[in-house]
């Protein structure tokens, strides 16, 4: 079997493909999927897709790809859960067997909590056939900002397993159960695991807001120790202000290599995305897989975003590198021996310096990176400015972590308030 590119939906390379698995991420709100051409296409067995939901078509489309038995798993939209017609008969007929929600940031776009639909080409009609509903949504406190993916791992992966056995879930109380079939084929009943689950104040009772609660003590204790003491301001220089060089100049005289993101390399290489350098999380990302090599990260590297405006300048540290940079990020290397490199990236996210290098020729602010300055210093000296900029970036890591977990405490008490898990006083 060989890839080929192409418009799947009208016209597939493979028409006659039958496979045993499908990973999918499907367009969002197609509304040219060939709604109008493909009206009498044998792959809606389930029903025709309304031009507006042109994730039920590639849910077909998946399914229609299929051997007996074979299962998709496909990324869909919310909105997907509650579109009843072609959502009835998958259910009906046993083709959908799981409904997952994640959490949000997990897959763009980063701001909604997508679903992942886990569709199964029956081998046989299913008796009294049962769907998974599974929760992951709340998983949103691991690393610096990210989903918790080992935690999403195994509360998806727990449950699976155990519903794929024996085609149900026994009775418990949890982020995951098994719905019969019956019960969500009302108009009124939709499939997001939420409606049909507790809450997770409810099913993790006070154990678990305790836990929290003390993550969120240790956190603020480590906040308040990285807190940067007040210090007198720094005597002038004889000019008045340190003299300056930029990043291009830099790079011309050989201090530093500039490479830009986003270049095709080896489909297993993971991926550093825009966003995560701005939310500091682990790399999501992929690229196109192609025969030029691609940039990967070293220890030591800035990893800078060139849209949005923003002053942010990551330091990769030994679990991101080896990764490669995506899209809109450019990548600085520094020489050691010339630039201390948290020096360099602290310089770098100073607010008039990023305003003075952006440009405005679009509708978002791009950032020109070689404009971008910093004082011309000794390494010695460098390396004083390097170690206050990386304790800045810790104290930074620990504010973040301090607020989400006191906003999943703060959700906690409000949900096990009004469920009743937790008394008033």
């Amino acid at each position: 079997m060989h890839a080929a590119s192409g418009d799947t939906l009208r016209a597939g390379a493979h028409p006659e493909l039958g496979a045993d698995a499908v990973l999918c991420h499907p367009p969002f709100n197609d509304r040219d999927w060939g709604h109008g051409e493909l009206a009498y296409d044998p792959r809606w067995e389930y029903g025709f897709p309304a031009r507006a939901e042109s994730e039920l078509a590639w849910a077909q489309h998946a399914l229609a790809r299929l051997r007996d038995g074979g299962t998709a798993v496909l990324l869909m939209p919310p909105a997907a859960a509650s579109r009843r017609r072609i959502r009835a008969d998958l259910l009906r007929r046993g083709a959908l067997r799981a409904v997952v929600a994640l959490p949000a940031g997990a897959a763009p776009p980063y701001n909604v909590p997508l679903h992942l639909w886990v569709p199964r080409r029956p081998e046989r009609p299913l008796p009294q056939p049962e769907v998974l509903l599974a929760d992951a949504g709340h998983l949103t406190t691991g690393g610096r900002g990210g989903p918790d993916w080992p935690g999403v791992r195994k509360t998806v992966l727990d449950a699976w397993h155990a519903f794929d056995r024996a085609g149900r879930l026994g009775e418990q109380t949890g982020p995951a159960r098994s719905v019969p079939v019956l019960d969500l084929l009302d108009d009124d009943v939709d499939l997001a695991p939420a409606r049909h689950l507790p809450p997770p104040a409810a099913a993790d009772g006070t154990g678990r807001l305790t836990e929290v609660r003390d993550r969120l003590g240790e956190t603020l204790r480590l906040a308040a120790r990285l807190t940067p003491p007040p210090e007198d301001p720094a005597p002038p220089t004889a000019s008045g202000r340190l003299p300056l060089t930029s990043v291009g100049e830099l790079a011309h005289g050989g201090a530093l290599v500039i490479r830009t993101g986003g270049h095709g390399g080896h489909a297993r290489v993971p991926v550093l995305t825009h966003h995560d350098v701005l939310s500091a999380t682990a790399p999501s990302g992929t690229l196109p897989e192609s025969e030029e090599e691609a940039v990967l990260t070293a220890a030591g590297d800035i990893v800078v975003p060139v849209l949005g405006g923003g002053a942010v300048a990551r330091v990769v540290d030994d679990a991101t590198a080896g990764a490669a940079p995506g899209r809109n990020l450019v990548l600085l290397r520094p020489d050691p021996a010339a630039l201390d490199a948290w020096f360099l990236a602290g310089f770098l996210r100073g607010t008039a310096n990023t305003r003075q290098a952006g440009s405005y020729a679009s509708t978002a602010t791009r950032l020109d990176v070689r404009r971008l300055q910093l004082p011309r210093l000794p390494l010695d000296e460098q390396r004083r400015y390097g170690a206050r900029f990386r304790a800045l970036d810790g104290f930074e890591q620990a504010l973040g972590q301090a607020g989400r977990l006191g906003e999943q405490l703060l959700r906690g008490m409000y949900d096990g308030l009004a469920d009743g898990t937790i008394p008033p006083d």
